[in-house]
């Protein structure tokens, strides 16, 4: 049959790009040699490693040296912050804004009646309002600051106290810094020097100890780690643990959905989800038995709160100096148009996108439409990041937008503290507004781009596919939509498609050879004569049963 020889040219190769043979075995990437910038920077220490280099055959493997580098960094951002712990936090109106140093921590210590031995969920605060009653954190985030509490001095004065509550604080943080970045090194075990970008960056050091979110960023970043290596269970275990210290980890469900719908995964999603709604409910229930009110205050919080510091939605509202009633709704709108774009595009593209991909645009859509996105949400998305596109360049780009807002944020909250006025109106807050969010949507830009252009994706110029994808790794797809169907599609046709005029009269004659020349020699028919006898043009013959599978999806 002419149209299957070997000479048969696939027309959606032009558009899905054949991947390579696959990364050799027991190697490890060097972001040195295949980034410029990382090779610029690595000029500092030296120089890229050379053929010789013995890299994580010491004691000091990847794992181990990048887990140092994060406790300098994390320590870097400690002394930023001793300007307040000093003083800025308890004297002056907007001392600790005009040092940019700024913590939850010590004031939630009192605020929230820890220092006066009150249970959380349980205990009404010391001061409730209507809206609020009890502790406005997830559970396990509140046993997180419960913990801390008991393991900070009961006597002497209060300010005292709060230094010690945040200092206590501060190190079981860094524990989830050093957690987070280990677990980055398992989740791309041929690209552990990734994790660098982690270790490196600048937000880490200046955001960690604003807040508790380094807990659910590091339970989140152990549940890839244990999808990466094919135990799905363990991941969904993972994610609700980390669903149960703050919200955004359940959102990591939504790409696993649709990827393993995709490659017909079922029984790795059901258990990933089983995993996470048990652990859920095993940390949850007890308190909602206990005091369901108490429990609940967290959701009913978030409902109820207005629109907030570094979202778009402030900047609206106060350009027209007024509430929008409808906002939440106007959230769940948009939350779910970009939910389901973002699923359009994991069951359309040609190859099938990478979960660490879909994960970043998933989170990354939700701090974007959000009525806030506090300075440390970025803490949220660096690990995906890292996954996601890793590349020194646009994750220093995204960096630089996000310390602008660091900064921009706590200039203006002394402007508007101070009647002396230092720091930058409203006007310059929302242009750091303006920055902080073009940088994020930089970031998902040149992630959508390695979706849709994957030879470009850093990840997988070596031949992998997806290491992180766990069970997905390496899967055929089984469901796709729009230009994966098209492409599949059109696959399976050129299969049996006439070719260029040229191409085809060759293939039409070497088919002919191969299919009808041993019944004609059987004959006694030279080929000659058979061309004299036929006049007639051979139609290709469509073989029976089902097409064969195409050969780029």
């Amino acid at each position: 049959m002419c149209a299957m020889t070997p000479s048969t040219r696939d027309d959606s190769a032009a558009a899905v790009p054949a991947p390579a043979a696959g990364p050799l075995p027991n190697t490890v990437v060097v972001p040195a040699d295949e980034d410029p910038v990382a090779a610029a920077g690595s000029e500092f220490l030296g120089g890229p490693p050379g053929r010789r280099a013995l890299l994580g055959v010491s004691w000091w493997t990847p794992a181990r040296f990048l887990a140092l580098v994060v406790i300098v960094t994390y320590v870097l951002g400690l002394a930023q912050k001793i300007p307040c712990y000093e003083g800025g936090w308890f004297q002056g109106a907007t001392t600790q804004y005009t040092h940019a140093c700024y913590s939850d921590i010590p004031h939630l210590f009192s605020g929230r009646g820890f220092d006066t031995g009150r249970h959380p969920y349980l205990d009404q605060l010391p001061s409730p309002s209507a809206d609020m009653q009890y502790l406005e954190y997830p559970v396990l985030t509140g046993l997180f600051m419960q913990v801390a509490a008991w393991m900070t001095k009961s006597g002497g004065a209060l300010q005292e106290r709060e230094q010690w509550f945040w200092m206590v604080n501060a190190g079981m943080l860094m524990i989830c810094a050093v957690v987070t970045v280990v677990a980055l090194t398992r989740t791309h075990r041929r690209r552990p020097w990734d994790a660098l970008l982690f270790a490196l960056a600048p937000c880490l050091a200046l955001d960690s100890t604003i807040n508790w979110d380094m807990l659910a960023v590091a339970l989140a970043a152990v549940a890839m780690a244990y999808w990466a290596n094919s135990r799905p269970t363990a991941a969904g275990v993972f994610i609700g643990l980390a669903t149960a210290a703050k919200l955004y980890p359940v959102l990591l469900l939504g790409p696993l959905l649709v990827l393993c719908w995709r490659a017909g995964r079922w029984r790795a999603f059901g258990q990933a989800l089983g995993g996470a709604a048990a652990a859920w409910l095993l940390v949850n229930l007890p308190v909602m038995v206990a005091n369901f009110k108490g429990w609940a205050t967290f959701y009913t919080f978030s409902q109820v709160r207005k629109e907030d510091f570094g979202s778009f939605w402030l900047i609206l509202m106060q350009n027209r100096n007024e509430q929008l009633p409808t906002l939440n709704t106007w959230i769940s709108v948009l939350l779910v148009l970009c939910c389901l774009g973002v699923g359009w595009l994991a069951l359309s593209v040609a190859r099938r996108p990478r979960f660490a991909q879909l994960a970043f645009l998933v989170v990354a859509a939700f701090v974007l439409t959000n009525k806030v996105y506090s300075p440390q949400y970025v803490l949220w998305l660096i690990p995906l990041a890292v996954l996601a596109r890793p590349r020194w360049r646009d994750f220093l780009i995204w960096q630089t937008c996000e310390v602008l807002y660091f900064l921009g944020v706590w200039s203006y909250l002394a402007y508007t503290g101070d009647s002396k006025q230092h720091g930058i109106g409203q006007d310059w807050y929302h242009l750091a507004i303006a920055v902080h969010l073009l940088g994020t949507l930089y970031l998902c830009v040149m992630v959508i781009r390695d979706m849709l252009h994957p030879e470009v994706d850093p990840v997988r110029w070596d031949g992998s596919d997806d290491p992180s994808g766990g069970v997905l790794d390496g899967a055929p797809d089984v469901f796709v939509l729009g230009t994966a169907r098209r492409l599949r599609e059109e696959a399976t046709y050129s299969t049996f498609a006439p070719q260029p005029q040229a191409d085809w009269l060759a293939d039409v004659a070497g088919a002919r050879h191969d299919v009808l020349g041993a019944d004609f020699e059987a004959d006694g028919e030279t080929d000659a004569e058979t061309d004299a006898g036929h006049a007639q043009p051979v139609v290709p013959a469509v073989p029976d049963g089902p097409a064969p599978e195409p050969k780029h999806l």
